[in-house]
């Protein structure tokens, strides 16, 4: 029945069908990606990191965010373990390299998107330019060829449009978890390089 569907659609429907199993790959590796980040989130380990820097324990702080799952902690420690150099580029680079984790597979979804109803387009455009050319001869006594050649073709488009539908509610939602982390990211970086300064202050 699929290979019926796609033979009626034309030779276009076949990379259509390859985006759509890109499309739904991604998706899949992206959503369980997310539902894993949100399980090992441990707001209360990045917490008591601020608390240990707060009262001049660095190390401890290091210490108690060493090997946690929570993208946050990891980069807070990496900051704190990079300190003496570079402690704003240990986290910007901390943080970068999470964000990257997040952005993984989004450019593809973008593009196929975009893609998906342009090759839908293709295969309805040469559909019409192979139905319209029947017009001459005895195929001009018989419209429903025409008429259905014309039916046909336009099933690209429908296939396009639905591909790119599908992948641009979890792109949109993808796109907002990764805004979510990097305002996460920021507000941390932010708090703990006050906490680090004042630390330094008092002492």
């Amino acid at each position: 029945m699929l290979i019926e569907f796609m033979q009626r659609g034309g030779l276009i429907m076949w990379p259509l069908l390859a985006t759509s199993v890109v499309a739904l790959s991604v998706v899949i590796d992206r959503l369980v990606f997310s539902v894993r980040g949100w399980m090992e989130r441990r707001p209360d380990v990045v917490e008591q990191i601020f608390t240990k820097v707060e009262h001049g324990d660095v190390e401890g702080a290091i210490r108690i965010g060493h090997g946690s799952e929570d993208f946050v902690a990891r980069t807070l420690v990496y900051g704190l373990q990079h300190r003496e150099r570079s402690f704003a580029n240990a986290l910007l680079h901390a943080a970068n390299t999470e964000l990257k984790r997040f952005n993984q597979g989004l450019p593809v979804l973008d593009t196929i998107v975009t893609l998906a109803p342009l090759l839908g387009l293709l295969g309805t455009v040469t559909g019409m330019i192979r139905a319209f050319g029947l017009l001459g001869g005895k195929e001009l006594e018989a419209p429903a060829v025409i008429t259905g050649g014309i039916a046909e073709a336009l099933l690209a488009t429908a296939f396009g449009l639905t591909i790119a539908i599908m992948a641009l509610i979890p792109l949109n939602y993808l796109t907002a978890r990764l805004e979510e982390a990097r305002h996460e990211l920021e507000d941390a970086s932010t708090r703990l390089e006050l906490l680090l300064i004042g630390s330094s202050t008092t002492s």
